[in-house]
């Protein structure tokens, strides 16, 4: 069976260099994205392989259906989440259409595309869903000094990528279909520049790193992915004081609660 991967987010980036990678591979493509001249330029770049672009605002239900019905009951063996907006800044001040295409674009297209193409994909006992975060996922306990940025729900809406995938993964991952949480951290990419935040001072790892780390992953069956993370052992204490935290339940009334 040839193989069809869906990536969103395919203008530029990671999801621009996930595509080519694949494409290289000769897999099919539907490559998703806002900018119709980027896509078709994309496409243009492989002659020998089947290249779909679609145009579509995945932060409104009519993109998301775009897409599922491009996708319709062609078998799907790659799905690639990584369409992604920022909207940085003080809750307070964050408006309601910014926290709508937020939540549109990182929670409900996700979660709407995976679940158009996972019954297939058991059916077919084969699969992988690739869901790209970042590293922010984790940085819900700091304080504003330490991370220097106010983004209360794009870090939400990354967290809920991570969670996503790790419990997909586990219900999952019995058929045969594997599943990633994909966690970059400053990538050098346009996406900070359209937020209008000048990083070119800063260090970030390049686009081709990330997908080179997501790849390399896949092969190790690994579902949580941090390409700049070296002791990968910190990931794993992490999961595990979840898991003793989650345990930990009763109930009773905690001690420190109690009159």
């Amino acid at each position: 069976m040839r193989e069809l991967a869906v990536v969103t987010g395919a203008s530029s980036g990671i999801g621009r260099e996930y595509a080519r990678r694949l494409a290289r591979r000769g897999t099919s493509l539907i490559v998703v994205g806002r900018r119709e001249e980027r896509l078709t330029e994309l496409a243009g770049e492989f002659p020998d392989v089947r290249v779909t672009p679609v145009v579509a605002d995945l932060s409104g239900s009519t993109g998301i259906r775009t897409v599922i019905d491009v996708i319709g009951d062609q078998a799907v063996t790659m799905l690639v989440n990584n369409a992604g907006v920022a909207h940085y800044g003080p809750f307070a001040d964050l408006t309601p259409a910014h926290a709508t295409e937020l939540i549109g674009v990182k929670v409900h297209a996700p979660t709407l595309l995976t679940r158009a193409v996972v019954p297939g994909m058991i059916a077919r006992g084969q699969g992988q869903v690739v869901n790209i975060a970042g590293m922010i996922a984790f940085s819900g306990p700091a304080t504003l000094e330490q991370v220097g940025l106010r983004r209360s729900v794009y870090a939400s809406s990354l967290a809920y990528a991570l969670a996503f995938s790790q419990t997909l993964r586990a219900e999952i991952s019995p058929y045969g279909i594997g599943v990633q949480a994909l966690l970059p951290g400053v990538v050098a990419t346009e996406f900070h520049e359209r937020q209008g935040m000048d990083l070119s001072t800063a260090q970030r790892m390049t686009a081709a790193d990330v997908v080179t780390a997501s790849l390399r992953a896949i092969e190790l069956d690994e579902g949580v992915t941090a390409p700049g993370v070296e002791q990968d052992h910190l990931l794993q204490e992490v999961f595990n004081a979840d898991l003793a935290a989650f345990g930990a339940q009763s109930a009773e009334l905690a001690t420190r609660y109690r009159e």
